[in-house]
């Protein structure tokens, strides 16, 4: 049990107040009792939790009542479940917030209702603002990739820029293709595919960097309009149990809205912020002069791309694709320029964070993380390779001797499961989403949502991990069943691991105290909740640094 010598052992960054507990002056601000409060892996759990300040104060029945005072709020929790926040550390934060104010096409299931969605909204829109958004999954209607000719009849007045659920592609309509200057004439940017029909004529989708040559004519949001949405995301997440968000973008849009955020004041959700990686020299710059944040908004961090993604087609193998022969997937940059840009950053003591998706994908990355450590020497990287979808089975152990965390995406299994034997074939299933046994080889994993790629929602993400069923129901047992994780297991992966990938595993990510009070109040145990129903238990109350945040 945790007691009052662990709150004093604990607090150090507070001495005033563990001064003050030795003394036996200090009660709590607020206690939280009657619950069943998971404390972290493996832990019993307590029954009470309280707080001083920002701080977790004390945990468990006895400790919290002998510091309960006069003036200390007493809440009932009347049996609710109480986790660490979720850090979720996988985020492309405007992209979200597009998602969340502008057109949806996940329920497009024909291409008469992609047209018909997009027709319906563009009737609302102003002539001439940009139609953004969508989340379009093109294995809904059959596998085949909408062309500008499903929607330019129903948006004559906008140019429309729409994105597949993964972020790797976007449609075109025709008037935006002729905004951004492309045509037949146009060549394929190194990392990138325009597609074109058999006339040769670009069919309005973009793959990988060829979203590059329209995204520079969208007119950029603005400072209102970011804070806006910066405050949408926030509550969104607050709603869900997530008090932190990494930030993956590959630009410094949301880097820099984020700052004029905080120089405002407490942004409610705590940011990390991940800058891309072709740009460490000016991270590094920004560090020597102001440092790496605060708790509320920090950096440090680096992401690049080593590939596209599987549903593109654009994922990185070492063998064809099985339903494209020839195609073996991209490189996003040229893997010469990924490796010199990775030993460069190491060198500064700047963290990385790599997306590698195929196979081949994640041995180069493996690779050029080897090869960082040998030429910059020891220390405490953690390096981490984002998604780390398809993997070699005899590059599991790779992972855990080079100490690389596989940040994944559980909602994704359960997503691309419907379609990923079709485009690479049962033997490379094996290594596929490998939760279970990336853990069984001692590596770190984390577990995310990439969102808008996939929900925010921890919930379904806990529950995809649990069950792996995939989301058209062909698979009530499973999809690799053999890769099923516990709730307890894919929690941890959540918050503690997630704590540990932002090397803030000594202030946040369990519930103990010292710890900054960061916790969700749950209506339910998501550790004996029926899995296939996780997804119900709601969210009571999110704290985040003492204060609460949201009520459900």
């Amino acid at each position: 049990m945790l007691d009052r010598r662990t709150f004093i052992a604990g607090m150090g960054a507070t001495l005033a107040v563990s001064a003050a507990l030795r003394a036996g002056t200090v009660h709590l601000d607020v206690a939280y009792v009657n619950g069943q409060v998971w404390v972290s892996a493996g832990v019993p759990l307590a029954s009470a939790i309280g707080t001083v300040n920002n701080h977790i104060a004390a945990v468990g029945g006895s400790a919290v009542k002998a510091m309960i005072g006069p003036k200390t709020q007493v809440i009932d929790l009347e049996g609710a479940f109480v986790t660490p926040g979720i850090i979720e550390p996988h985020v492309h934060l405007f992209m979200a917030a597009e998602a969340l104010v502008s057109i949806n096409l996940r329920s497009a299931g024909t291409p008469a209702d992609f047209a018909a969605i997009l027709g319906d909204y563009a009737a609302k829109v102003q002539p001439g603002k940009w139609i953004e958004g969508g989340s379009w999954d093109e294995q809904l209607w059959g596998g085949q990739l909408p062309t500008r000719h499903w929607i330019d009849d129903v948006t004559p007045n906008n140019p429309v820029a729409v994105a597949r659920l993964d972020l790797h592609m976007l449609l075109l309509n025709s008037l935006a293709l002729k905004l951004a200057g492309i045509d037949r004439n146009t060549p394929d940017p190194e990392g990138g595919i325009i597609v074109r029909d058999e006339q040769g004529e670009p069919t309005g989708i973009l793959k990988d960097k060829a979203k590059d040559l329209v995204q520079r004519v969208i007119p950029s949001m603005t400072e209102a309009e970011k804070e806006a949405r910066l405050r949408v995301c926030t509550q969104h997440a607050l709603s869900l149990g997530v008090t932190q968000i990494h930030t993956k973008a590959l630009d410094w849009v949301s880097h820099d809205a984020l700052r004029s955020l905080r120089a405002k004041g407490e942004t409610d959700v705590r940011f990390k912020s991940f800058v891309p990686l072709a740009d460490w020299q000016r991270l590094q710059s920004l560090i020597a002069e102001e440092g790496r944040g605060d708790d509320w908004v920090r950096w440090g961090g680096l992401k690049g791309l080593a590939d596209g993604s599987l549903g593109s087609g654009t994922a990185l193998f070492y063998d064809e694709y099985t339903d494209e022969p020839g195609n073996k997937g991209i490189s996003f940059v040229p893997l010469a320029d990924l490796r010199e840009q990775i030993i460069a950053a190491d060198g500064a003591g700047l963290h990385l964070a790599v997306h590698a998706i195929g196979d081949r994908a994640n041995d180069e990355v493996l690779g050029m993380f080897a090869e960082a450590i040998q030429k910059n020497g020891p220390r405490d990287r953690r390096f981490i390779i984002e998604h780390a979808q398809h993997i070699r089975p005899q590059s599991f152990s790779r992972f855990a001797d080079l100490g690389v965390i596989a940040s994944m995406q559980p909602y994704h299994a359960i997503d691309d499961g419907r379609w990923a034997e079709k485009r690479i074939g049962e033997k490379r299933l094996h290594g596929t989403y490998a939760f279970n046994s990336l853990l069984k080889a001692g590596v770190q994993v984390g577990f995310g949502s990439d969102w808008p790629v996939a929900p925010l929602d921890p919930r379904l993400g806990i529950q995809a991990a649990v069950l792996r069923q995939t989301l058209d129901g062909a698979n009530p047992e499973g999809w690799l069943p053999y890769e099923k994780v516990s709730a307890e297991t894919a929690l941890k992966a959540y918050t503690e691991t997630n704590a540990y990938v932002g090397y803030q595993e000594n202030k946040l990510g369990r519930l103990i105290p010292g710890y900054l009070a960061d916790f969700v109040i749950w209506g339910g145990n998501l550790l004996t909740h029926a899995p296939e129903k996780l997804h119900e238990v709601p969210v009571l109350k999110t704290v985040v640094d003492g204060k609460v945040r949201f009520v459900g």
